[in-house]
């Protein structure tokens, strides 16, 4: 445990303000990916063990439920994006006490909200398999009965989910990316062993699934907890004074606000995408679903920078140095680029086999081949606008990135879909939309970082400019 500045920190934090900034942003970044590499790895578990072991309707049920589940999750993660961002700015200030009520806010106001989410996202999932085009059948193993059982069982489950991602903001924010590693681990060993019991011993199906990840992500919310209560830092938790700060409320609200409405519009919105999708056979549903669990591995890279540049820049702007936070924006969009470039020549070469490890039916692998193929090489389009979306909404500005992707990944790409699909009944339509929707996120994003006076209009969380901040 160290003092710094009037705030007490672990030697596991991560003080952002100084040293070199790629290693900082490398350093913070390894764990956050090796942590959603386990995540998404328990997740592959689940389409692995359905896929193979279960069947072709289950496996394409709780490969193709993602963009509901993320239209809940989205939006609760905007409210952690905000807290973080604020928690990050009284980090960098080295204000104790704006910190402590801060977290305090946090958690309290999570504890509602997941009461409040677990009621609505269970009583919905009839309307959203609805909007979704789900297909249904007289023979009780439909996609739709399927994914209906699997939906129920984790939203009712899925408050595990959002204290482990609030308790994993609050510690990233303050530059600690290991104990949330150490929780994803943890979740990632208790999900596999629970899968495999509930489905090859218990020959459960894809209930057995959805109670295997809502029991490790319980286990991975109760870790995070308990190391934050018996913390001796200044964002530990300390339950009987928690309490909600309405003025610190209203900042994570600002920032939180607009990031939640445009994670979960954009995954809402991934919906009808999928929809598309279901007009056409179960060969390729399960082809999309297999993509879709690659196309999660390959963007994890990508995600882990933005969340270490949005860190960054949240703790330099609240220290009163904008400059080092631009800095941090061009070491993360480099470093993103390397890896992204060198993911995507193996995805082409080995699509076949990649598609295969989920669901070696043919006509799958060549649907899920197709889909690897024409869209991967566009994840470097992706990249640039995740980064700087990170950069803007660590320096409190959300607005924009909201207004941007909503504009791009939702408005675009769903007149793209309506107007493209009624001229073509090919496959090869839906496959663009992501391309061409990144694409036109990113020229708008590269052109309001270069030239809107967003940094002129940022108000300092800690009410100070930067110039102030720096000499005080």
């Amino acid at each position: 445990m160290a003092e710094e500045g009037g705030i007490k920190r672990h030697h596991t934090d991560i003080d952002m303000t100084r040293g070199s900034i790629p290693w900082l942003l490398i350093g913070f970044a390894i764990p956050m990916l090796i942590g959603n590499l386990f995540q998404q790895l328990y997740n592959t578990v689940d389409s692995y063990v359905v896929g193979n072991y279960v069947g072709q309707s289950a496996f394409a049920a709780v490969g193709n439920v993602g963009p509901i589940l993320n239209t809940a999750i989205g939006f609760f993660s905007g409210f952690a994006t905000g807290a973080g961002v604020v928690i990050g700015q009284y980090a960098g200030a080295k204000d104790e006490k704006r910190l402590e009520d801060t977290v305090s806010t946090t958690i309290a106001v999570s504890l509602i909200l997941c009461v409040v989410f677990t009621v609505i996202c269970t009583l919905s999932v009839p309307f959203m398999l609805d909007i979704m085009n789900m297909p249904d059948s007289a023979d009780g193993d439909s996609v739709r009965q399927n994914a209906a059982i699997y939906l129920r069982i984790y939203f009712l489950g899925m408050t595990g989910l959002m204290l482990y991602n609030i308790g994993a903001g609050i510690l990233r924010a303050v530059g600690n990316s290991v104990i949330p590693l150490i929780a994803l681990v943890i979740s990632a060993v208790i999900n596999i062993v629970l899968d495999l019991s509930f489905v090859l011993g218990l020959h459960m199906g894809a209930d057995g699934v959805a109670y295997a990840t809502i029991i490790a992500q319980a286990c991975s919310a109760a870790y995070i907890l308990f190391y934050l209560t018996r913390s001796r830092a200044s964002y530990r938790i300390v339950w009987r004074k928690l309490h909600i700060d309405r003025a610190i409320l209203s900042k994570i609200i600002r920032i939180g606000i607009p990031t939640a409405v445009q994670l979960a519009i954009t995954a809402f919105s991934n919906v009808f995408v999928q929809s598309y999708i279901n007009a056409f056979d179960k060969d390729c549903m399960a082809g999309w679903a297999s993509y879709n669990k690659i196309d999660a591995f390959a963007m994890l890279p990508m995600q882990s920078i933005s969340l270490a540049v949005t860190t960054f820049v949240s703790q330099n702007y609240g220290a009163g140095q904008p400059e080092r936070s631009r800095k941090g924006a061009t070491a993360g969009i480099i470093i993103s680029l390397i890896i992204t470039v060198t993911l995507i020549i193996p995805i082409m070469f080995f699509a076949d086999g990649l598609v295969a490890i989920f669901n070696d039916e043919g006509r799958t692998v060549e649907f899920g081949a197709l889909f690897l193929r024409y869209i991967s090489p566009f994840y470097v389009l992706c990249l640039y606008n995740q980064i700087i979306a990170g950069v803007l909404r660590g320096a409190g500005e959300s607005r924009a990135p909201m207004l941007i992707m909503l504009g791009s990944f939702v408005v675009f790409r769903q007149v793209y879909l309506f107007t493209l699909s009624r001229l073509s009944s090919s496959v090869m339509v839906i496959t663009f939309a992501y391309p061409a929707g990144w694409a036109l996120c990113s020229l708008l994003m590269f052109l309001y970082y270069k030239f809107a006076p967003w940094e002129a209009r940022h108000l300092e969380i800690t009410g100070k400019k930067p110039a102030e901040a720096a000499q005080s």
